[in-house]
């Protein structure tokens, strides 16, 4: 079963890939998209086995990969508790992307190369999670490297698209290169990559030290953060974070199956699934921890002044991550896992619901030139205030009963607070995050759905409205994804006689799907994930579970539940009062704090400052090279030189080829004497 449901993404993507046109494009996605379906349903039945307890981790030997002296890496498929969980993350939020493409890249014309590509990356991330060893992990790790630069850059025509994927591909081989010193390293320690052996003989090496950079250093920590580094790339954590928004640049399903769901939690997988080489290291759980709050933190600013409804969601996405990596620095691996579980379902959804807002607008993305939208397309508006509801964390404390964001992230910040130390800062700057969360949410969602339409002032709009007009307009005009329009007389509402319209059931079934998870899964599967029981019967040794820590979890003071509902109530409270009652307090707030604004709005500055230490020297260091180097150099001296050398010998012995006889002869009686004098000086 487990063989089927990673390779039958693989076997869709290469067929779909090969074929390409020659396939045509209903066979392409019927392939691709009845493959992921298959594996879905086949990975339910595991991870349900694993929540009753019937199932037991496993290890499946498919061949011997690379055998070299004591180094042997054998190509196995482990299926444990953690596995199985990943395992229904990918296959259902990808099988439902598959299908949502069907509808918003209904007109496009390479669809069989996007749909390769989606099964792809979905194969690349199984064989991520479902690695026995180190190197076999890092291959689906690039190999989601690559199916993500190739989905970023899919519509390789346009500039942004390119210059996106480049900078995602090459901001994660940094994180990479520490992926890869902390495997060599830990080959280099254990003399083995296999996982399950590692985590056995890593307590032992506490307390050790190794040779690193010239100087003597506790191994563990060495080796935790080398690896950390890898995860803080490919989950985009503060520092390496500044790939994630520009990856919006990709079609909308491309956003929601990578950054939201699948690619950006293997770092997180990745911890979790080290945990208990983590948990010999105090020090690199610090900074696990720190790091983690600080992204939450950061992105969550970030967040609140975006106006691209993507990129609001993309900076939430980095923002939760954090969440996820400081649980896993106070120990709350099983909250983490949690996290990343209910996170998959109601950010897949945002994303998705992003997509039919997108949709509907002739592709408008700017919240700005939105507005009232939640009557032309109510199923979109119902199910995204589902998703919204489900990340803001709304619940009932005492009662605990609320959506999935209120049992994973009030699991998180309970833990946080019970963990003391590092933990304590994080719980307050989870809180605040908490705040800005539900701020920026209500925000989006009240800018699109709610007050009067503004549509008139988008330029997407007009262009649409002007084609339609143009071209013998008979209230039926198809734009680039082939959905309906209809137009009317413009009635002075705002609206410029544009009709929205609800996107198409294939793309509204799985945003219906995902709202279950976005509701049931929190209710569903808290106590197997956190409970303090629970959890030790369903990880059963998969993560370091501390059942102490998730004790302590449930037993905070009263205030502490109560701090993530009194804050999520607040950020509600500030978005209805900005956006619906006194719509020019956001204008008032900007001329008044136009510094912080502008600070938040340029994303804290990072892009410019990575623009001046890296990106320019880079750039000078090329010019340098190929001006003085390349031209100045090597060609001058070399083809170019040579090829100049010729040009001169030639002028010279063109002057003697006059055409005269005896100019010929002058020079066959030079050439006879000197060969005389030759012969006599011999």
């Amino acid at each position: 079963m487990i063989q089927l449901i990673v390779l039958l993404p693989l076997l869709a993507a290469a067929i779909a890939g090969l074929g390409n046109k020659a396939l045509g494009k209903l066979p392409a996605k019927i392939l691709t998209t009845g493959a992921l379906f298959i594996s879905c349903a086949l990975s339910w039945p595991i991870f349900i086995s694993f929540l009753t307890g019937e199932a037991q981790a496993h290890v499946t030997p498919l061949f011997t990969w690379i055998q070299s002296g004591s180094f042997d890496a054998q190509w196995a498929l482990r299926v444990d508790a953690m596995t199985a969980v990943m395992l229904v993350v990918i296959t259902s939020v990808s099988s439902l992307v598959h299908l949502y493409s069907w509808g918003y890249m209904d007109e496009e014309p390479d669809q069989p190369r996007f749909f390769a590509y989606l099964s792809l990356f979905t194969f690349a991330m199984l064989m991520l999670v479902t690695a026995n060893n180190l190197l076999q992990m890092f291959f689906g790790w690039e190999g989601v490297g690559l199916a993500s630069y190739l989905l970023i850059g899919f519509w390789f025509r346009k500039p942004s698209a390119n210059a996106a994927a480049i900078k995602a591909f090459v901001v994660n081989r940094v994180g990479d290169l520490g992926f890869m010193m902390g495997i060599f390293g830990t080959y280099l320690v254990f003399n083995t990559i296999s996982i399950p052996e590692i985590l056995e003989m890593a307590p032992s090496m506490a307390g050790s030290t190794i040779g690193f950079l010239g100087a003597r250093f506790d191994t563990m920590t060495v080796l935790c953060l080398l690896l950390f580094i890898g995860a803080m790339g490919k989950s985009a954590q503060l520092g390496l974070h500044t790939w994630l928004p520009d990856a919006m640049e990709g079609p909308t399903p491309v956003s929601a199956l990578i950054h939201a769901a699948t690619m950006v939690t293997a770092g997180v997988f990745m911890v979790c699934r080290l945990s208990p080489m983590f948990e010999t290291s105090a020090t690199a759980l610090t900074v696990v921890t720190y790091v983690g709050a600080a992204t939450c933190l950061f992105a969550a600013t970030v967040g609140t002044v975006q106006t691209d409804i993507k990129r609001v969601i993309a900076y939430s996405t980095c923002s939760q991550l954090g969440y996820m990596f400081f649980a896993a620095g106070v120990g709350a691996y099983g909250a983490a896992m949690f996290h990343l579980f209910t996170h998959a379902f109601f950010k897949a959804l945002l994303f998705l619901g992003a997509g039919s807002v997108i949709h509907a607008m002739h592709h408008e993305q700017d919240m700005r030139y939105y507005g009232g939208l939640r009557k032309s397309i109510p199923v979109t508006f119902w199910t995204m205030t589902l998703g919204t509801l489900a990340i803001t964390g709304v619940g009932l404390p005492l009662v605990g009963i609320g959506f999935a964001g209120f049992y994973s992230k009030d699991g998180i910040l309970e833990a946080a607070y019970a963990a003391g130390g590092a933990g304590t800062g994080a719980f307050i700057v989870g809180v605040f995050a908490a705040l800005l969360t539900s701020f920026y949410s209500w925000r989006l969602v009240f800018l699109t759905f709610f007050g009067k339409p503004r549509w008139t002032q988008s330029e997407h709009i007009q262009h649409a409205l002007h084609d339609a007009h143009g071209h013998g307009h008979d209230d039926h005009a198809h734009d680039a994804h082939g959905h309906d329009d209809h137009h009317g007389a413009d009635a002075g509402d705002g609206t410029g006689g544009y009709h929205p319209h609800e996107s198409p059931w294939v793309m509204l079934v799985p945003l219906i799907v995902l709202s279950l998870g976005a509701v049931f899964a929190g209710f569903l599967f808290h106590d197997q994930f956190i409970g303090s029981e629970g959890g030790i019967a369903f990880w059963n040794g998969a993560i370091a579970f501390d059942s102490h820590l998730m004790h302590a979890a449930h037993e905070v003071p009263t205030w502490v539940k109560f701090a993530p509902f009194t804050v999520m109530l607040t950020g509600l409270l500030v978005a209805w009062l900005s956006y619906i009652r006194n719509t020019d307090w956001p204008r008032r707030f900007v001329a008044t704090f136009s510094g912080l604004y502008s600070f938040l709005l340029n994303k804290w500055y990072f892009d410019e400052l990575y623009h001046f230490l890296f990106v320019k020297p880079a750039f000078a260091i090329g010019r340098f090279f190929w001006k003085f180097g390349d031209i100045g150099f090597i060609d001058r001296f070399g083809p170019n030189g040579l090829a100049a050398l010729v040009v001169q010998g030639n002028k010279v012995t063109r002057r003697l080829q006059s055409g005269y006889l005896y100019t010929y002869a002058l020079v066959m009686l030079i050439g006879l004497a000197a060969a005389a004098t030759w012969a006599m000086t011999r």
